[in-house]
């Protein structure tokens, strides 16, 4: 046989041997940490912890939940922005770490450019809400209100910079008023003050005023979601009471920028592949909406435009 033909054969093979090599799926060798940028027992912490229960089946090593508060959020955000690209640290992301916070101040990372987003798990709205025997009625209300007494209707949040603060903005800026933002340690101690009367006005998740709801001592105003909630389906939007406000906490998983595309998919399909378990199921109807799944291209796109439209509303 000819030496060209000896040479032309072994390319081939050696082509086939390539394509072997890069068809070949990455699989983890060691165990895989999502960190979570908020205390145990909160909502990202739930999520990450369920989301980790109901993958395990499909992953060949541990999936490890680590917190790491702080910041609201941006200490977890930072460490995994400066992890190895591997596939083996995650961050539960698509909240105030990566959509509101960056709009307000300096942050050590960039949340579109330091992030490979992977999987959204969940995308729920805040509830504005007052105590039962609170003269509001309504966001109108509220609103006439603030117009009346400019800077002094006072709306608690759960940290400046956070979400419920950028919610609060959001409204500030469409309806033409000025609130008065006070931070509280968190969802359970605003709410709790609300009741208590030391504030006006508060934001609350669908798992934080569930209780509160049907102990019938608070009130919900409005929702800042783009649609209305299947859980209280007789609650109107802000968009449909006229003003152009959605701000919603999403949860996902991100990895650092970087990431393979073949470790993302094989990250994106099992984690994807959970969200049918009963596990998963069970939380996402309790704590809001059972299908928000969006790919990793959409959770980025998402991600960005809420950033987009604090950042527009705090220039205004």
């Amino acid at each position: 046989m000819k030496t060209g033909t000896w040479t032309a054969i072994g390319a081939a093979l050696f082509s086939l041997w390539v394509g072997a090599i890069h068809a070949e799926e990455w699989t983890p060798k060691k165990p895989i940490e999502i960190v979570v940028g908020f205390a145990p027992g909160g909502g990202s912490d739930q999520a990450a912890r369920i989301i980790a229960a109901a993958a395990q089946e499909s992953f060949p090593v541990p999936l490890v939940v680590t917190n790491k508060p702080g910041a609201a959020g941006v200490l977890a955000a930072q460490q995994v922005a400066r992890s190895k690209p591997d596939g083996y640290t995650l961050l539960v992301a698509g909240g105030s770490e990566t959509t509101s916070v960056p709009a307000h101040r300096e942050v050590p990372y960039d949340p579109d450019k330091d992030f490979t987003s992977i999987i959204r798990l969940t995308n729920n709205p805040f509830f504005f809400i007052v105590a039962a025997n609170s003269p509001f009625k309504t966001i109108e209300d509220v609103i006439a209100a603030a117009k009346a007494k400019p800077g002094e209707i006072s709306q608690a949040n759960t940290g400046l910079g956070g979400l419920t603060h950028s919610a609060g903005v959001l409204l500030e800026r469409a309806a033409g008023v000025k609130l008065k933002h006070v931070p509280y340690q968190g969802g359970s101690p605003a709410i709790q003050a609300l009741i208590a009367g030391q504030i006006d006005i508060a934001l609350g998740a669908t798992e934080e005023i569930e209780g509160q709801v049907q102990a019938n001592t608070i009130r919900i105003l409005a929702s800042t979601g783009a649609e209305r909630s299947s859980h209280y389906p007789d609650v109107p939007t802000l968009k449909e009471k006229g003003y152009d406000v959605v701000c919603t906490n999403m949860k996902g998983l991100v990895g650092p920028a970087g990431l393979p595309p073949d470790v993302v998919k094989y990250l994106h399909d099992r984690f994807h592949q959970a969200m049918d378990r009963d596990t998963w199921r069970k939380f996402a109807e309790r704590v809001g909406e059972p299908s928000n799944y969006r790919n990793a291209a959409e959770f980025a796109s998402a991600q960005q435009e809420q950033l987009t439209r604090i950042k527009a509303a705090l220039k205004q």
